[in-house]
């Protein structure tokens, strides 16, 4: 089974350093590529952990590295932690880190496409492909950094449109709504009926979705930062990961699909 949570017991750290942020909603000061976190601990633990959110780094909260930080911590440096050895090392380690987490994004997309029944006709490609990123997540530091991270994406997005027209077709039996990449921001969607939609890459940023209906649609890429997902139903949505549930607003009356889990600051 392949490892796509993040464990931060089994990692340095490395979203904390090897990152950058801009001070912004997201993060209350700046912090370079490179640069530890001054929240990081000589224990690799956040320092704020618990306060985040009021410390103004909203952003830490919403962030996942889809268990990037332990493969390259464990498996691409052996547990070496980047404290310890040349500062060389410690830079491979953190371009290595990004490269890895988005082809572990990849296979967060890969893995869910392959529990669509709909999908079933591409299951085999989608095996080989999953498979084949996998391997590429084990390769050396070198072989990582050299990758063309972008090229490998666009063949995997066309198996992923695939899958989204399968499985959009499947949905209700009417024409779908097609919003890919749609301005949306603001949008007042209040019991929009979006079943079967593509929203791929659709910015949703402090849309209004009380009691939308999202049922089968598509949302890999969608910007679903400040979204008010109060009441909506969300069932059977796919391509929908943490980070974008941790971004939007929700409550005890939003219905999620099985793969994410509802955030916890919702409760508040």
């Amino acid at each position: 089974m392949i490892d796509l949570r993040g464990d931060c017991e089994r990692c340095f750290g490395l979203c904390c350093v090897a990152l950058p942020f801009a001070a912004s909603a997201d993060f209350a000061r700046d912090k370079p590529a490179g640069k530890p976190c001054p929240n990081l601990g000589d224990d690799h633990r956040c320092g704020i952990h618990a306060r985040l959110r009021t410390e103004g780094y909203t952003g830490c909260t919403v962030y996942d590295c889809f268990g990037a930080g332990q493969k390259v911590s464990q498996v691409t440096f052996g547990g070496r932690d980047w404290r310890d050895g040349p500062r060389a090392d410690a830079r491979r380690m953190f371009d290595v880190f990004p490269v890895v987490r988005q082809l572990h994004e990849l296979l967060w997309y890969l893995a869910e496409a392959l529990t669509l029944p709909a999908a079933r006709p591409v299951h085999a490609d989608l095996r080989r492909m999953l498979e084949r990123t996998e391997a590429l997540t084990r390769g050396s530091a070198e072989e990582l950094t050299a990758l063309d991270v972008p090229a490998h994406r666009q063949e995997v997005n066309l198996l992923l449109l695939r899958t989204s027209e399968l499985v959009r077709a499947g949905v209700g039996g009417r024409k779908k709504k097609d919003r890919r990449g749609a301005d949306l921001m603001g949008a007042r969607l209040q019991g929009a009926d979006l079943r079967g939609a593509s929203l791929r890459g659709a910015y949703l940023i402090a849309a209004d979705l009380t009691g939308a209906d999202l049922r089968g649609a598509d949302l890999i890429g969608a910007d679903l930062r400040d979204a008010d997902l109060t009441d909506a139903d969300l069932t059977g949505a796919f391509f929908l990961t943490q980070p974008q549930l941790n971004a939007a607003r929700g409550g005890a009356g939003t219905r999620l699909p099985r793969s994410v889990t509802r955030p916890v600051h919702w409760a508040a």
